[in-house]
């Protein structure tokens, strides 16, 4: 790889093509990247166009057919210098998702560290390429099936997890020997930044396996557009999923579109009352609600004082949570991704407010240094189809229902057009197998909070949380990236 060095802490981002950071056309409009926590500018991203996208994909392209004949031991290998490279600066990344993202340090650092498994299955893929045969299926006549790269393969990623969701795609896509293209959040690219650094410092990556653009929907238009893109990975909002999924079948182009979520967190009279508070705290609060299994939905469950008195166990632990800069150990709650996004939650908050609901606790502030801070909100009082309980808001915002018995529960939370993870909060073994049986929804916790599934399981979302059958991480991963051929001989 290159010796050259990008701009990922300050100035104007480039774009990282063939092993070589390059400068963009100065002409192209430029986004701010600044701190959600203190407002500094730390970089200004160019919105590259299809202009460079066809630039990436010929790179992209012509380094296809040297990658695909590496052995697939040498392209594990070469994942194994990576994850070695990513373990290294470890730190360094979670500070920098930090300062770019806003989430707190110990969480950042947790994403980075479940990067970092995705990084550790995919050195597995000797084995998880295997392909399978059967002799003699008639007189002389064998059966083999064989695993192969699609070819060019491109990932569009959020702003919420910028290690993490990046590292779902990249290590999978090139150990099944294709070439990628990133194109990560234009509102906090110095994290996928400082990965393909590392990248281009690892030798047994060749030039053009791995390619950044940074760049907004002109960028992401580009790739669905390209002739020479062979398969997009997305994870972002339901609406904007569905838009790339019909639009990839439309270019002929395989794709995984992982969507949104509104995810109900079921709250059993006979909880565990710490872990319960613990775990709903983390999941409604965690990262300002900033994720796709964040816990946006408590279903109290129970006789009208038993839901009285969960949701003040709620409350009071909720009131105690520190709002602030994600880079001082005591803050809880981290500010949202941008000043536009806290305005935006609030002003879902104050629609709540006018429509009749209770605003149980109320995080609007001055919005801190940056603006974009929100404390925990919780509401209460909202209709079963209110826009509080059936969309998703991502923010630190926990709309509350109630249900009489676990089965008015499991009913309220199948009937969401979203099915990406549900968590129940019991004591009693029959409620969680009952729930976990009955449940619509790909992931599912008992007892916990956050129910997001190791690197070696698939990310399950269901229903409207994915367009597409094939996930992100585990055996999905490497079924999306390689095409099977059967081989019929006779000798």
């Amino acid at each position: 790889m290159s010796n050259s060095t990008s701009e990922s802490s300050q100035g104007d981002l480039g774009n990282y093509i063939a092993g070589q950071f390059t400068a963009v056309d100065p002409s192209l409009t430029r986004l701010d990247d600044r701190n959600p926590a203190t407002g500094e500018l730390l970089a200004t991203v160019p919105l590259s166009g299809s202009a460079e996208v066809d630039v990436a994909v010929v790179a992209a392209r012509a380094a296809f057919p040297a990658w695909r004949s590496t052995p697939p031991m040498v392209r594990a290998r070469a994942v194994m210098k990576l994850r070695e490279a990513l373990d290294a600066n470890r730190d360094e990344l979670a500070r920098l998702v930090t300062t770019d993202m806003g989430k707190t340090f110990d969480d950042a650092f947790s994403e980075v560290g479940r990067g970092i498994e995705s990084v550790e299955h995919a050195c597995s893929i000797p084995v998880l390429m295997k392909g399978e045969n059967l002799e003699g299926i008639a007189r002389g006549v064998d059966v083999d099936l064989i695993r192969q790269p699609v070819g060019v393969v491109a990932a569009i990623t959020p702003f919420n997890f910028p290690a993490m969701i990046p590292l779902w795609f990249l290590p999978y896509a090139i150990a099944c020997g294709n070439t990628f293209i990133l194109k990560p959040s234009e509102q906090d690219p110095l994290t996928s930044m400082r990965i393909m650094e590392l990248v281009d410092s690892i030798e047994e990556i060749p030039n053009g396996v791995v390619n950044l653009i940074n760049g907004g929907r002109d960028a992401v238009e580009g790739l669905l557009e390209h002739p020479g893109v062979d398969a997009i990975s997305f994870v972002g909002s339901a609406a904007t999923a569905r838009i790339i999924a019909s639009r990839s079948a439309e270019n002929g182009k395989r794709c995984q579109a992982l969507g949104g979520a509104k995810n109900s967190m079921v709250l059993m009279p006979d909880a565990d009352p710490k872990l319960m508070v613990n775990g709903v705290l983390g999941s409604a609060f965690g990262a300002a609600g900033q994720r796709c299994l964040a816990g946006s939905i408590a279903v109290l469950v129970g006789s009208e004082a038993e839901q009285d008195r969960t949701l003040a166990l709620v409350t009071e632990a909720a009131a105690k949570l520190v709002t602030g800069n994600g880079a001082d150990p005591a803050t809880d709650v981290c500010p949202l991704v941008t000043p536009a996004s806290r305005e935006r939650v609030e002003g879902e908050i104050a629609a709540a407010e006018a429509d009749g609901c209770s605003i149980v606790l109320d995080g609007r502030r001055d919005g801190g240094a940056a603006g974009a801070e929100l404390g925990p909100t919780i509401i209460d009082g909202a209709g079963p189809d209110h826009k509080l309980i059936r969309e998703e808001l991502f923010g630190p915002v926990l709309a509350v229902t109630r249900a009489k018995d676990l089965a008015e529960a499991l009913e309220f939370v199948n009937g969401s057009r979203y099915g990406n993870a549900s968590v129940i909060f019991t004591s009693s073994g029959g409620h969680a197998r009952e729930y976990r049986f009955g449940v619509e929804a790909g992931m599912v916790g008992v007892n916990v909070g956050v129910a997001a599934p190791v690197a070696w399981f698939p990310f399950s979302g269901w229903k409207d949380s994915i367009d597409g059958d094939l996930h992100a991480n585990g055996d999905d991963a490497v079924r999306f990236y390689t095409r099977t051929k059967v081989i019929t001989s006779r000798w």
